[in-house]
């Protein structure tokens, strides 16, 4: 038996904070608002994972208005939600993601993401996708205010 769940993120880009996307830090002079670390790829994915089990979503299970989750490393994150996927007898087929950020550029960086976020999730590197995108300086994320993700995930049933 095979699920799908879809996930989305986003989150306003802010002076004074590290930019973390896929669990790796990325050079620039913005990061991620938000209560943990705003790693709006992993936000996306965890909230695919979710969506495909029916389980809520990550505001759900981790709120922002629990001290505990301040500044949190989403890493942390991912692997309590993969552990509870693997409870429910899932495991991960495949997972589409987009990142969407005008700047900085992403490419440079999505080979360490898949090293990381594979070895979390347990997954063949060609298992995961995650591919650059930018907004043509529309919207928010176009005007460098905000960056973006989006993921399919597909969880398989173990026999």
């Amino acid at each position: 038996m095979y699920r799908i769940g879809l996930g989305y993120d986003i989150h306003q880009l802010t002076a004074g904070r590290d930019l973390i996307i896929g669990g790796v830090k990325i050079t620039h002079e913005k990061g991620l608002l938000g209560h943990s670390d705003a790693d709006v790829l992993i936000h996306a994915i965890i909230d695919g994972m979710l969506g495909a089990l029916a389980l809520a979503d990550i505001g759900t299970l981790f709120p922002d208005t629990d001290k505990k989750y301040k500044d949190a490393d989403s890493t942390i994150l991912l692997e309590e939600v993969y552990k509870k996927i693997r409870a429910k007898g899932y495991v991960i087929n495949n997972i589409d993601c987009n990142i969407i950020a005008q700047e900085p550029k992403m490419m440079p960086y999505i080979p360490k993401m898949k090293d990381v976020l594979c070895k979390i999730l347990e997954i063949p590197y060609e298992d995961l996708s995650i591919k650059a995108k930018t907004k043509e300086k529309m919207d928010a994320v176009g005007q460098k205010l905000a960056i973006e993700a989006n993921s399919a995930v597909l969880l398989k049933k173990i026999k």
